[in-house]
């Protein structure tokens, strides 16, 4: 192993162009007659759409556009599907209502877009939005998760009664009801997993453009895969064959899972470019961020937990109405079912659990994935209910995880709701945090804040997801002429890192420097396949199909070296980059080996062609299962309700370990997002369905001085599912943050009488209970 090699903490190569202003974003791209669109948005969350007259604009200076659902019906333009529909647990279909690129009928809420506007300028189109007269009916609307099943709501959908698309369960019921009968002990929770808007740094964006020699639409946008784009605008939207749509996406600014899925602008301006014969260029800003990107979370949960008289777990139950929005995004029904429900057995031995969820519409933005996907509601209603059984059964927190967590020498181990861990060890994560986070030590720290008045908490949270399985993906290695390498992969980075890690294990495997490698991703004309990037997916799927596409590259090698090197291909052996004669001095670079792979003269195979050019494709069995625990040290000032994560300790199992420096920068990314929902961010609508936290100035995101220093540390228990032996690690800081922070809460506001305080825990709402229990704590 070189410099570049595996668990080596190699510097980010992509780095040093994207801190000295030489990224290339979409925004950045301005092609030539380049124009600019405009969506003009519903202000209503519910209206029927009575009339529309949009001559005025279409006269205005500079207008080369203005487009309607009626537009694009003419010409047969398809809409937005729901990739992932969901059975209920009575057989019957879910709901998928239709998803026109422009409002139909009626708006759906705040910000489905109605009418687009194609300008010379951007200022010309949004100016002549203006003249734009949209005769508007008002309905009513339901925002509140929690009330769009009740009798006599407001209905999003007439053929979807009561709002309710699916009823799904996951679990053996009678078997959970006949524990919970025998129980000694049950502790029940209602809690909220508050709605979350992803606020990507970069905004979404698209660019359209058609060639017309090769009949060709292009697009041009900030994505998490071209591929998976490509083939919803081919079938769904335009009705072509996948060849006649390009889908180009270059540096990404965050994506979170928000950038996964098709939107309205996308195929918009493909089809305007079409129409006017000139590229069209949108970009969104943050307001339309807020009421037109797909938001997180959203569920409301009564969690119960039975246990014995010892304090072991007998059986879970949970049931759970899950927000869906107005239409149905890509995955949306997948996230609170499929996603994240067998997460719901967590770490523990339990024998029975149950899961219930009632997926509803609501006059709101779609919700989709949000870094976790699922994963982090299933890991927040687990241990905000674990901590909560402690406290009622005179357990500690880490005592009742003791007596109840899957040991090592069980695995591989099948939970009861059919997920089979491979490998993982979740006493030693969290003795590991407890000895790091010196739990022993906080009573005393605890007095200390006492006696300058504030309020002190310790809150742990053991997690497991899984991620990193799913499909397959492609790789292929390529070396040019001159011995240059280029890596070709189906996934899409935005913003983990993925050109260093595929150019570490090409380096790894193959002795190269890392500067001698180029990984390309991002066109579907320049590679034909890929899944892209989700799931945590990127390194266990993508990085093993490198990985094996390296091993078909030193094979052809060897036939090479044999041939030049003049011995047996069974005496060759390749090590540090390096085809060598078995037990001679006599060896050949493999950058050589390759550049002699262009010469006839000297590559006389019949079964090699020209040049050396592997690809490779990995199928995951089964997904990873990555593990940790979070453990949290809160204080509070009872006069102002701030809350201080005084400390913050994370012990994870990420399998083997790649590139130290970069796993901590995703750990500490999503550490960063889970306290941000647990303690500040929440999406708030009216009764009518207005956005309340429509911008900055209403919705608070996490900033520095909101997280101390992170003491990061792991345990390596290799992962059996993949070749690398990995486990991904891109949403795991999201999963155990935010129960491990609200449990610090709640601990710090014991005297007060709180047993639970629901996310996010702003200073107002904590200001408030310690203002309304300072009678009964003194």
């Amino acid at each position: 192993m070189g410099q570049f090699g595996f668990g080596q903490a190699v510097r980010r190569v992509e780095d040093v162009r994207l801190v000295t202003g030489r990224g290339r974003y979409t925004d950045d791209m301005t092609l030539g007659r380049q124009t600019y669109a405009y969506m003009l948005r519903s202000p209503y969350a519910h209206a029927r759409i009575a009339s529309v007259d949009v001559s005025a604009a279409k006269a205005a200076p500079g207008v080369l556009g203005v487009y309607t659902v009626d537009d694009l019906e003419a010409d047969g333009i398809g809409g937005i599907p729901c990739l992932v529909p969901i059975k209920s647990t009575d057989g019957s279909r879910m709901y998928a209502p239709p998803r026109p690129l422009l409002a139909k009928g009626a708006t759906k809420h705040v910000g489905d877009a109605v009418v687009m506007i194609v300008a010379e300028t951007l200022d010309q189109a949004r100016d002549a939005s203006e003249l734009v007269e949209i005769d508007y009916e008002m309905l009513p609307a339901v925002a509140s998760t929690a009330a769009a099943l009740a009798a006599g709501a407001p209905q999003v959908w007439p053929e979807a009664k009561g709002n309710l698309c699916f009823d799904w369960e996951m679990g053996d019921r009678a078997a959970v009801d006949s524990a919970f009968a025998a129980a000694a002990h049950v502790t029940k929770v209602d809690l909220v997993n508050n709605r979350i808007v992803v606020n990507s740094m970069e905004p979404r964006n698209a660019i359209g453009d058609y060639d017309r020699n090769d009949d060709k639409m292009v697009l041009y946008t900030s994505s998490q895969g071209v591929h998976g784009l490509q083939r919803q605008l081919a079938s769904n939207i335009f009705k072509v064959p996948n060849a006649r749509i390009r889908v180009v996406t270059r540096d990404v600014g965050g994506g979170f899972g928000m950038k996964i899925f098709l939107y309205p602008e996308q195929p918009l301006v493909m089809w305007a470019a079409k129409k006017i014969g000139r590229p069209v260029k949108w970009t969104g800003d943050r307001a339309e961020a807020f009421t037109s990107d797909t938001q997180g979370r959203d569920h409301v949960t009564t969690a119960e937990l039975a246990l014995d008289a010892a304090g072991k777990f007998l059986a879970m139950r949970f049931s759970t109405t899950a927000a869906l929005g107005a239409y149905l995004s890509n995955f949306g029904p997948f996230i609170p079912t499929m996603a994240g429900a067998k997460l719901y057995a967590a770490v523990y031995t339990t024998p029975a659990v149950l899961y219930h969820v009632k997926g509803v519409f609501t006059n709101t933005v779609p919700v989709d994935a949000y870094r976790g996907a699922g994963r982090p509601e299933a890991a927040y209603a687990v241990e905000r209910l674990v901590d909560a059984a402690a406290r009622e059964v005179g357990l500690s927190p880490a005592e009742i995880r003791r007596r109840n967590f899957i040991r090592p020498e069980a695995m591989p181990y099948t939970t009861c709701l059919g997920s089979e861990y491979d490998s993982g060890d979740f006493l030693k994560n969290m003795e590991d945090a407890l000895a790091r986070g010196d739990w022993d030590g906080f009573e005393a720290r605890k007095a200390d804040s006492a006696k300058r008045g504030k309020l002190r908490g310790i809150g742990l949270a053991s997690y497991i997801e899984a991620c990193g399985g799913g499909a397959d993906e492609n790789a292929t290695i390529t070396f040019d002429e001159s011995g240059h390498v280029t890596v070709h992969v189906g996934s899409q980075s935005n913003g983990q890192g993925h050109e260093t890690a595929y150019s570490q294990i090409v380096a790894d495997q193959l002795g190269i420097p890392m500067e001698q490698i180029t990984v390309f991703q991002g066109d579907s004309d320049r590679y034909g396949f890929g899944r892209g990037t989700g799931g945590s997916r990127a390194l266990p799927v993508g990085g093993s199909a490198v990985l094996k596409a390296t091993e078909k590259v030193i094979a052809v090698g060897k036939k090479i070296a044999s041939r030049q090197l003049e011995a047996a291909e069974a005496d060759i052996e390749f090590a540090d980059g390096r085809f060598t004669i078995a037990g001679t001095d006599r060896s050949v670079e493999i950058t050589e080996i390759a550049k002699s792979s262009y010469m006839p003269n000297k590559v006389d195979i019949a079964e090699i062609d020209p040049g050396i050019d592997e690809t490779a494709r990995f199928m995951p069995a089964e997904a990873t299962y990555p593990n940790g625990c979070h453990l949290v040290e809160v204080e509070i000032d009872p006069e102002t309700g701030i809350v201080l994560i005084d400390r913050y300790t994370v012990v994870d199992d990420f399998g083997r370990v790649m590139n130290p420096m970069m796993l901590a920068g995703q750990v500490h990314g999503g550490i960063a997002q889970g306290v941000g929902q647990a303690l500040l961010e929440e999406t708030i609508y009216d009764e009518d369905g207005q956005m309340v936290t429509g911008s900055f100035m209403d919705y608070c995101m996490p900033r520095a001085d909101n997280l101390p220093q992170i003491d990061f540390s792991y345990n390596e228990v290799p992962c059996t599912r993949n070749p690398l032996g990995v486990k991904g690690a891109g949403e795991a800081g999201a999963i155990g943050a935010p129960p491990a922070v609200i449990n610090a809460v709640v601990d710090a506001l014991t005297d007060y009488g709180v047993s639970h305080i629901d996310m996010p825990a702003t200073p107002a709402r904590i200001w408030s209970i310690v203002n309304a229990g300072r009678a009964q704590a003194a």
